[in-house]
């Protein structure tokens, strides 16, 4: 049972996700008077929701007994886990290249960078390139787009569409050229109806949607992404309690984990940047400090090197520390290379 399921009334537990709390275990060693001073309710009041969370929470466990864990897995099994993930590829093959086949399944990968550097443009592209039909090497999946900056372009994501059909009609290099003499039947309005689109425009809203997306996905199991755009703009704001802050994260970055799990899809999280002083001096780095650093699975930071555009692997457990140039075109997300190609004809 979630805590949305509880009888309590829904301004109750409206405080409880705007305070941080999404789970039974969050609640459990809590105190009466802590509750109510972080809900700003009465001790009584604060009393009875723990009352009924603990009611719920016994009701999840069969026959009043602990929780069930489950069974060992092998670290073979693991591997083999490991080498079968799926990946959505990023239109750049130097990047792919990097990225162990692009960006996979099962996994949260953090993307960041400075503004202009192409996030959105990447988040996108991989909207797209989810849909990539499984004839053509591909997952042939839905994309769930979560907005919280309005930056999401529908005119962009028409051009991108158009631009993929347009790779799987020709020889595109990221594409597999095993599957290549298909008959392309996808029309760009197809693409965009396989992305649902979600806009959010307050931390509370952006922790609601992501406590909904469980029953959402259950229900789409055919999404293959979850790309959220970004990830930090709601929490650089307004949040006078760090503690606060770094609680309702840690509860955001877990449950983002169990869904890549669960479902077996990749989450995307684009992310900005921030100054962070640093042996004397200020140096650019990624937004919500070094704890939220641990919180994805792979890091990845884009940046400029003089006129080119750059990806670095920065974290990752599996992914060596590595550096591959790409391209923003009109086409969408490109390797570096040809696009050089094309300046030097033109």
């Amino acid at each position: 049972m979630e805590l949305a399921r509880l009888p309590i009334s829904a301004s109750q537990r409206g405080k409880l996700i705007s305070a941080g709390y999404t789970s039974f275990s969050s609640l459990s060693s809590l105190s009466p008077s802590t509750l109510a001073q972080d809900l700003k309710i009465s001790d009584n009041e604060a009393l009875e929701i723990l009352r009924v969370v603990s009611q719920g929470s016994r009701l999840d466990k069969p026959d009043g007994s602990h929780a069930i864990v489950n069974g060992a897995q092998t670290a073979w099994d693991m591997l083999h886990e490991e080498e079968s993930l799926k990946c959505i590829t990023t239109s750049c093959v130097d990047l792919d290249d990097i990225l162990g086949g692009g960006i996979k399944c099962k996994e949260v990968t953090e993307i960041g960078g400075v503004p202009g550097i192409g996030k959105t443009q990447l988040g996108i592209q991989l909207a797209v390139n989810v849909q990539i039909p499984v004839n053509y090497g591909g997952l042939g999946g839905k994309a769930i787009y979560i907005d919280t900056e309005g930056s999401f372009m529908l005119e962009r994501a028409l051009q991108i569409a158009e631009a993929c059909i347009e790779d799987m009609s020709g020889n595109s290099d990221f594409l597999q050229k095993d599957f290549q003499s298909c008959q392309v039947k996808a029309q760009p309005k197809d693409f965009l109806q396989n992305i649902f689109y979600f806009r959010v425009c307050s931390y509370t809203e952006q922790i609601a949607m992501i406590n909904y997306l469980d029953k959402f996905i259950s229900e789409h199991k055919d999404v293959n992404v979850v790309i959220i755009d970004s990830v930090t703009f709601h929490f650089r704001q307004d949040f006078d309690d760090l503690a606060l802050r770094t609680r309702l994260l840690s509860g955001m970055a877990l449950k983002l984990m169990k869904l890549a799990k669960k479902f077996s899809l990749a989450v995307v999280l684009l992310n900005q940047v921030t100054t962070k002083h640093t042996e004397g001096s200020f140096q650019l780095t990624l937004a919500l400090g070094d704890s939220w650093s641990h919180s994805c699975t792979n890091r990845v930071i884009l940046y400029w090197n003089g006129d080119e555009r750059y990806a670095y692997i920065d974290k990752s457990p599996s992914l060596r520390s590595a550096s591959a140039p790409y391209s923003v075109t009109g086409k969408g997300i490109r390797t570096a290379t040809s696009k050089c190609k094309r300046i030097k004809i033109m």
